[in-house]
């Protein structure tokens, strides 16, 4: 999700001629020129993954906010280079304690199903958020020490908060906090996950149809007026229809885009090379925010309760290696739980943290008492074979994460580490997951502001309460560092906050960063206005399709 501040930005390494720029931006992609827009017609775009809840406030998934931002505006907009700008909100205020914000909201704004926007629209939603009944998985954590909201007039609310939560409006900016009709919350209320008619809000498309796992479909909002200052394109969307098919298999994507199926797709970037050398289309790659790809270690579980095993794990997987053979040197091998483009949070002293020390990892292990070996090589400690589990999601293992699997198993083998992969189901996974039923758990997650570190690091943000605090760690300290970096408002000391629990994260062997997410999007030559906001995803108010 979105962010603020200048990023120290690292350029993905890449033999390909493909574009590679900070997160954000507002470049017209697609065959450049700059032709008169020829409007009308459909523009469609193929997704890699679908999803099972269209509800920004219930569903954390990057395809829902991708999707449902063509939807649900926010109160305010975070351009690509990390300023604030008015959206539904006309202006704000924030208390010097950063405890509450007061939001002056426009006053000439109509949900698509003829309801106003004011104040008590805004009050619905985050009363919806917060509501237990809703289920949030995520919007409900980026809301943080969220306490009440206070109608002052029809186009006047206060939000405050039982703690500074200077991270607020960045959280404010994404899709996931959007505004919806504060009538279809309450008429469609268990129904708002299946998308289509019942996701109602004022963006530039309404939504007009959702078939699961197959397509989503939305109508141009001729009545649009109140696009933010700092967006690229302003009014009415520039075509009649938009279309989002989600294609989950790559090779059905890839040939959907270079068929002409598809006028822009998600491209995995292992295909990326063989896609450059299409004439007829254009790639764009971007680092993605947030999360970078990890593997997280259970602290409060087994073997890995031990910081000397945790660290022996870390140091027996050549990452560098890896990332290179698996994904040819198109990813940049991660050294952080944070994305060096993460806006005001990453740093950069931290390459080198984790080095690829097999012989260092074997004399952890062995003063851990992990010195026996079974039959199979592995070791053992009291007639226990020292086995970690690791479940996932067998069918939405994609772009060569699971050759990335295989290859950190094999490595955990020559230190004699049973790095066990189980596949389950959909159901069981989110099971565990909540339950804390694994050692090790792969995650990434995209928000373009170093506050995504409290998601994984705040010892009240266990998977149970909807956080992503996968590694359970539960330090006083972390805690400390994390709040603080909510509560100051000067980017050098939130910085400062922020770089601690990166440094502590990995020096205590928490995590195994692996690599740095990247968007990679092709388009067809014809394809004109395409955009990407602050957390790289794409955007299509503005896009428009040559008539060559």
């Amino acid at each position: 999700m979105p962010a603020r501040t200048a990023a120290a930005v690292t350029a993905t390494t890449t033999a390909l001629a493909i574009a590679l720029t900070a997160c954000g931006g507002s470049e017209d992609r697609g065959g450049g020129g700059s032709a008169a827009p020829v409007r009308g017609g459909t523009f469609t775009y193929g997704a890699a993954v679908g999803t099972s809840c269209l509800d920004p406030h219930t569903s954390p998934g990057d395809i829902t906010a991708v999707v449902q931002r063509n939807v649900f505006d926010s109160l305010v907009h975070l351009d690509a280079k990390g300023t604030f700008h008015p959206w539904l909100a006309a202006s704000w205020e924030i208390s010097d304690d950063a405890r509450s914000y007061t939001f002056d909201l426009r006053d000439d704004v109509t949900f698509h199903d003829g309801t106003r926007f004011d104040a008590a629209a805004v009050k619905a939603n985050l009363e919806h958020i917060r509501a237990p009944a809703t289920k949030s998985l995520y919007a409900a954590a980026l809301l943080g020490p969220y306490r009440n909201s206070e109608v002052l007039d029809e186009h006047r609310i206060r939000i405050t908060f039982s703690e500074p939560s200077v991270p607020f409006l960045q959280a404010a900016s994404t899709p996931y906090l959007g505004i919806a009709s504060p009538a279809s919350l309450a008429r469609h209320k268990d129904e708002l996950c299946a998308g289509g008619k019942f996701s109602v809000g004022s963006g530039p498309f309404r939504s007009e149809r959702y078939v699961k796992n197959d397509r989503a479909e939305f109508t141009r909002n001729a009545d649009y007026r109140w696009a933010p200052k700092g967006a690229a394109h302003q009014g009415p969307p520039l075509v009649d229809r938009l279309v989002v098919r989600f294609l989950p298999e790559d090779s059905v994507r890839a040939g959907a885009l270079t068929s002409g199926q598809v006028d822009a797709a998600a491209v995995p970037i292992t295909s990326a090379e063989a896609l450059e050398r299409d004439s007829s289309l254009e790639l764009t790659a971007r680092q993605a925010p947030g999360a970078s790809y990890s593997l997280y270690l259970n602290t409060d579980r087994g073997p890995l309760r031990d910081e000397r095993v945790r660290r022996a794990v870390q140091r027996s997987v050549d990452v560098d290696a890896l990332v290179r053979g698996v994904y040819r040197g198109e990813y940049a091998r991660a050294w952080s739980p944070l994305s060096p483009t993460t806006p005001g949070g990453y740093d950069d002293s931290i390459k080198g943290a984790i080095p690829h020390d097999p012989r260092g990892a074997a004399a952890l292990l062995d003063r851990a008492g992990w010195t026996g070996r079974d039959s199979d090589g592995y070791r053992t400690k009291d007639g226990e074979r020292l086995r970690l589990r690791w479940p996932y999601i067998a069918a939405l293992v994609r772009d060569q994460r699971d050759v990335l699997g295989e290859a950190v198993q094999a490595e955990l083998k020559k230190n004699g580490v049973d790095l066990v992969r189980d596949a389950v189901d959909t159901g069981a996974y989110f099971e565990r997951y909540g339950k804390g039923d694994y050692d090790v758990w792969d995650n990434a997650w995209v928000r373009a502001d170093p506050a995504i570190l409290s998601g994984f690091y705040l010892s009240t943000q266990l998977p149970s309460a909807g956080g992503q605090n996968v590694s359970r760690t539960d330090d006083p300290r972390v805690d400390a560092w994390l709040r603080a970096g909510a509560a100051e408002k000067s980017p050098k000391e939130r910085e400062k906050s922020y770089a601690k629990v990166e440094r502590w994260a990995v020096d205590h062997g928490t995590v195994l960063p692996l690599y740095v997410p990247v968007t990679t999007v092709g388009v067809g030559r014809e394809t004109r206005g395409l955009t990407f906001d602050a957390n790289a995803w794409p955007q299509f108010a503005g896009v428009w399709k040559s008539d060559r």
